[in-house]
């Protein structure tokens, strides 16, 4: 904790724990032994060692959201992320500048004035006290151990004190009221104390007391626990008892109420103040041998609270569309995007929804304050479509695809967001040719930012005119292999697509639908790959010599490694046809009959398959093309289609 915001946030979570378990202890308090009573203290124990928040997850309530929100509206800054490092104060990164920074510094003064001045103070009293007594006789003290089998150590008698008690865990002593004789009952609760540390789950108790000085709930909750922790003792008392001896122990407790040194850490009288009494003297009238069975029970019960309360819960990513700036922008930076596929769908959902708190879950925080003050769209202005939505206007049903994905140095990918248009934008028209769509373009770069993913956009968004009729898409960029033979420059593109699958599909009576899911998957993986390309022969030489060719044809497979091997030759009969063919390996052929007034660009085959973006390697590209020619139903020349010049990604 470093700040006042983070402190908030810990000692909420913390709080909405220890009522929840205050309500369970209220119900099982006849129920489950005092074992259980203080033993599930340990998940409260737990949550207040753990970070609040970590990992993105909350407890109960989600309280880094109402943290945010808070803090948003309190001092109008949305550009900083509520954190909590260690559970413990921390010193400030900066000198105090607003009132919450004197606040923190407030409690920070506090942790330490009651840690020093208060605890620490009161037990170097109580040792200094201790030194002024006198070895006490150790022959009924060891009578006591030995009866039981539980273990010694040195004894001291002190004048004033009311009542015996241990002190010290490194090199304990006990403490006995000089002048008259202790009961043994008394002795044996002592040393059931020293056998099983309980000075030393004294001293955790005061220590979170210390860190939560400002909390009355959780204070509450730890006098409950000391309280907890001494009836455990009673009970351990109770089953070494038997007879009148039980029935005399709790005459015997009213005797150990300890006020003079109540709460002290580092001795077993942290509990034993006057007013706590009452309650022990309770739990001994309700004193019972539980059943063996009851052990198991009292863990079920225990785990069924731990494991939900210390794994959390996720935030996830169905930011409010309407609600103050204030709740939207704490939702945004409370659900970060944990992966880089996470932010780029995100991104893409921020585009089609144009809902500016999903651009603000995956905007650098340095972002945040503009994204809150002047809104934000990424609908170009001059595409002019003022009477619809811009939503109206992307083809839902293709969703959204990531071309290129690159990796671009440590821990950021680049790639290119596709949309696919119903119509032309901004007065375009259709040109007619077959296969043409309009598309919805901009060059994204993903980068990690902590521990969140964070999408930073590298141009403004454009229409561009694409094909998409065999793999590739003719409007985007693309990996260009290329090869020279005679007349004809054999050329091969190469593409990568990758999105998170967002369909829905819903179903009635009559028909089945597939929809757009546009709630944003901050956490996702790319679960849709694809890699697609295309060949095509593209002819260099004189015009008057077009005439002379009859068809040409091609098969090639990519090369990836040493090994690869030839592509296969295409069977004859597809020699003098207008065929075309592929496998999932890569392996392509097309064979086209120039027979007609055909242009220079000449489509021979195209195609793809499918992959796995988990797989290491999986976005790299061939290092080349092997391909056979055919010329005119013969096979001509053997060819290597290497990478063009001009740079990683040719643009169209």
């Amino acid at each position: 904790m470093t700040d006042f915001w983070s402190f908030l946030l810990q000692t909420l979570t913390a709080s909405g724990v220890g009522a929840l378990l205050l309500c369970v202890k209220a119900m099982f308090r006849d129920k489950l032994s005092p074992r259980w009573q203080f033993g599930v203290w340990g998940v409260l124990a737990l949550i207040l060692l753990l970070p609040a928040g970590w990992g993105g997850r909350y407890v109960l309530v989600n309280w880094p959201l109402w943290v945010e929100a808070l803090k948003s509206a309190l001092t109008g800054q949305f550009g900083t992320l509520t954190k909590v490092t260690a559970p413990v104060p921390l010193p400030p990164p900066a000198p105090p500048a607003t009132v919450f920074d004197w606040l923190f510094l407030a409690y920070v003064l506090g942790v330490a004035v009651l840690l020093v001045l208060r605890y620490a103070a009161s037990y170097v009293r109580l040792r200094l006290a201790l030194r002024k007594g006198r070895p006490a006789q150790m022959e009924r003290v060891r009578a006591v151990a030995e009866r039981y089998g539980l273990p010694v150590c040195p004894a001291v008698e002190v004048d004033g004190l009311p009542t015996a008690f241990i002190c010290g865990v490194l090199r304990p002593v006990l403490a006995l009221p000089a002048g008259r004789e202790t009961d043994e009952k008394v002795i044996l609760h002592e040393l059931l104390h020293l056998k099983y540390k309980d000075v030393a789950w004294g001293w955790g108790i005061a220590f979170f007391r210390c860190l939560h000085w400002c909390n009355p709930l959780l204070w509450y909750c730890a006098d409950r626990a000391g309280n907890d922790l001494e009836s455990l003792c009673d009970q351990r008392v109770l089953e070494r008892l038997e007879g009148e001896d039980r029935r005399d122990y709790g005459r015997i407790l009213l005797s150990m109420a300890d006020e003079k040194y109540a709460r002290t850490p580092g001795t077993s009288s942290a509990a034993n103040g006057g007013k706590n009494i009452a309650r022990r003297i309770q739990a001994i009238a309700r004193f019972k041998r539980y059943p063996a069975g009851m052990a198991l029970a009292s863990v079920c019960v225990a785990l069924v609270l731990a494991v939900p309360l210390v794994a959390g819960a996720q935030a996830d990513g169905d930011c409010p569309a309407v609600g103050g700036t204030d709740i939207i922008m704490a939702y945004a930076r409370t659900t970060p995007c944990t992966t880089y596929a996470g932010a780029f769908d995100t991104y893409a959902k921020a585009v089609l929804t144009q809902h500016f708190g999903y651009r603000a879950m995956c905007a650098p925080l340095s972002e945040q304050n503009t994204l809150a003050e002047q809104g934000w769209r990424l609908r170009p202005a001059d595409w002019r479509w003022p009477e619809v939505s811009w939503k109206s206007k992307v083809d839902c049903s293709n969703g959204y695809e990531i071309y290129n994905l690159t990796p671009a140095g440590e821990d950021a990918y680049e790639g290119l967001l596709v949309f696919t248009l119903y119509s032309p934008p901004n007065g375009e028209q259709w040109s007619g040719v077959t296969a043409e769509r309009w598309l919805a373009v901009q060059k994204l770069r993903a980068e990690r930012e902590g521990e969140r993913w964070v999408v930073i956009p590298q141009e403004t968004i454009r229409a561009v005119p694409g094909d998409q009729r065999m793999g590739s898409n003719l409007g985007l960029p693309c990996r260009m292999y290329e090869a020279q033979y005679g007349d004809w420059l054999i050329q091969a593109r190469w593409q990568t697509l990758a999105s998170v699958n967002s369909q829905v599909q819903s179903s009635n009576s009559f028909w089945n639908m597939t929809s757009f899911d546009d709630v944003p998957k901050p956490r996702a993986q790319f679960d849709r790959g694809r890699r697609q390309y295309q060949f095509w022969a593209v002819y260099t030489g004189a015009a008057e010599d077009k005439g002379s060719y009859a068809s040409i044809g091609l098969t090639a497979r990519p090369v990836y490694g040493e090994g690869d091997r030839e592509p296969r030759p295409i069977d004859p009969e597809y020699l003098d046809t207008d065929s075309s063919g592929g496998s999932s390996w890569g392996d392509s052929f097309g064979s086209h009959v120039l027979d007609y007034d055909w242009g220079d660009r000449v489509f021979l085959s195209g195609g793809g398959d499918g992959m796995d973006w988990g797989a290491d390697g999986a976005y790299l590209a061939p290092a080349s093309y092997r391909a056979a020619l055919y010329l005119d139903g013969k096979w001509a020349a053997e060819l290597e289609l290497l990478p063009a010049e001009g740079g990683e990604w040719i643009e169209p």
